[in-house]
């Protein structure tokens, strides 16, 4: 038996019965008495994970997020839990591996374990709003349209410009892109890049698609500039691909940023160890991770959500040693 066998018996929600049973206090004691009847009676335990991580005297959320590995979740999420430190809440940390099948199973199990769910998330609003089943929930890096539901936002037009204009100021002509060989089809990210050509009368037709990986960059980089051998400099999806484009230029004999001029995309610290120490157009990462737990606390507080402008993370061009 499950949660959602024991919602549908009692006729509510599966966060009220994640409620009743983890005795919260926030539904009335009728409501609270019809879930534990069913439950008594299907004969549904809460699973010994879920009741070993929620503690009843604090709130819990949820951070899904599609790759661990990824040093970029992997800061965002370090920026969440500080905030959730500061508060006295729990927070358990779900990883995707970037799969649609691994996301819903998440949604399955996560509404008996949280009170509200911040992240990234590939499904539609529609299913989320279904699966979360009322729960409060913060989007990064997409915009929201379901009332309940709140938005991080991640704005980097003007960083991506200004790495361009950068690019066109030290005299390249020929830039091409690696971007993100997503299931969605092409990145915001791809946009930015082509209207910031664009304004300088550039052709932003060299483009590559790469896997989000060291690996996935190094073997981008080796077909686009099969492809297009006159590039002088690339601007990639994300630092984690841009990385992987230094290892390839070497292999291929470019020294950057001499032969090849190198831009990535979030300002990872990894960025500042590699050599040569990666250009990139930069996120304050931590602080993506902590607005949004400041926005679940109120959206469960039922407070009135910020400005879009105060929930919004600007990039900017950070200038190191790879162009």
């Amino acid at each position: 038996m499950t949660i959602n066998d024991v919602a549908r018996t009692a006729g509510v929600s599966r966060q009220t019965v994640s409620r009743a049973l983890n005795d919260k206090g926030e539904i009335d004691g009728s409501t609270k008495q019809r879930v534990l009847d069913a439950a008594r009676e299907l004969g549904y335990r809460p699973s010994r994970f879920a009741r070993g991580l929620v503690r009843q005297d604090t709130t819990t959320i949820g951070l899904v997020i599609p790759d661990l590995l990824n040093p970029f979740f992997t800061e965002v999420a370090a920026g969440a839990l500080e905030a959730a430190r500061a508060r006295g809440w729990h927070v358990i940390v779900y990883d995707t591996a970037d799969s649609i099948d691994e996301e819903r199973g998440t949604l399955e199990v996560i509404v008996s374990q949280v009170d509200a769910v911040v992240g990234y998330f590939s499904l539609d609003e529609a299913e989320l709003d279904r699966h979360l089943s009322g729960i409060p929930a913060v989007l990064i890096g997409r915009e929201h349209r379901t009332p309940r539901f709140s938005s991080i936002r991640v704005e980097g037009a003007t960083g991506v410009r200004e790495a361009v204009d950068h690019l066109a100021s030290q005299g390249h002509l020929r830039i091409g892109m690696l971007d993100h060989a997503s299931r969605a089809g092409q990145s915001v990210r791809r946009k930015w890049f082509t209207d910031a050509m664009n304004a300088h009368g550039l052709n932003a037709d060299a483009v590559g698609n790469a896997v989000q990986s060291v690996d996935g960059g190094a073997a981008a980089l080796h077909e686009l500039l099969a492809e297009h051998p006159d590039l002088t400099a690339v601007f990639t999806f994300n630092d984690i691909i841009a990385i992987g484009a230094l290892k390839a230029a070497r292999w291929l004999g470019r020294a950057v940023p001499d032969d090849l001029a190198v831009i990535g995309f979030d300002g990872l610290q990894l960025g500042a160890v590699v050599h040569p120490a990666l250009t990139s157009v930069a996120l304050d990462t931590r602080r993506v991770g902590a607005l949004a737990i400041e926005q679940a606390g109120r959206l469960l507080a039922g407070e009135t959500q910020l400005p879009d402008e105060e929930l919004q993370v600007n990039a900017v061009l950070l200038v190191r040693e790879s162009a």
